[in-house]
């Protein structure tokens, strides 16, 4: 086998859908963050660049596991930003996040959370939970939608840590064998594809719908 490449697994049938929420449920914050950059003569790629330096316990990471405050971030993320040369407060990264619902995502997910065979479950990296106050309140009726939801903030680790995957499969009562995980990040499905689970990473959304059509044999759309 050649090094770095993940062994064949022999998948079970499926029995789990799980969603990540920003880039998939709804657009993408990476569009936000690109106009930003645009608007103020940062390098393109930047805020992502920032995210991505020591990306296991910089600012963005301690904010998902709850370990910082909103201010502390603020602060935190401002520092990292100038250390690679563009200091940006963290407060304005967390207003670039939120993102419009797909409808087209969502029609899917009542499809599947209506059929008898499949559960589903939402796999989050987020600071305000959605059980919390200030959640927007038109997510509310789609976070309703899923037999579970693992969200970092409250459990203390955040994807790709195999934990993380682990507690969803826990709490569903699966295998990862069992299941298939869309999300728009690459190093997201990295991790729950070496644990077995099957992945789509989510580019277009038509594209990830018809492959997941495909993998569940149920129109969706």
């Amino acid at each position: 086998m050649a090094a770095g490449s993940v062994p064949a697994v022999d998948h079970l049938p499926l029995r789990a859908v799980l969603f990540d929420f920003g880039g998939v449920i709804t657009t993408s914050p990476f569009e936000a963050f690109a106009r930003y950059e645009r608007e103020r003569g940062l390098p393109d790629g930047f805020l992502r660049s920032v995210n991505a330096t020591n990306h296991h316990d910089n600012a963005w990471a301690r904010l998902e596991r709850a370990e910082v405050s909103l201010p502390e971030f603020d602060a935190l993320f401002a520092d990292e930003a100038a250390a690679l040369g563009h200091r940006v407060p963290g407060a304005d990264v967390l207003q670039l996040l939120m993102g419009d619902v797909r409808e087209e995502m969502v029609e899917a997910l009542r499809r599947i959370a209506a059929a008898d065979h499949l559960v589903t479950g939402l796999l989050t990296n987020n600071f305000i939970a959605f059980g919390d106050e200030d959640t927007p309140g038109g997510f509310r009726p789609i976070v309703e939608l899923f037999d579970a939801i693992i969200e970092s903030s409250q459990v203390g680790v955040r994807k790709p840590e195999p934990r993380f995957y682990e507690l969803a499969c826990e709490r569903l009562g699966i295998e990862p064998r069992e299941a298939v995980f869309l999300d728009d990040l690459g190093t997201n499905l990295k991790t729950a594809r070496a644990m077995g689970m099957r992945t789509i990473k989510v580019v277009d959304p038509a594209d990830a719908l018809a492959e997941l059509e495909a993998m569940l044999g149920l129109p969706l759309r």
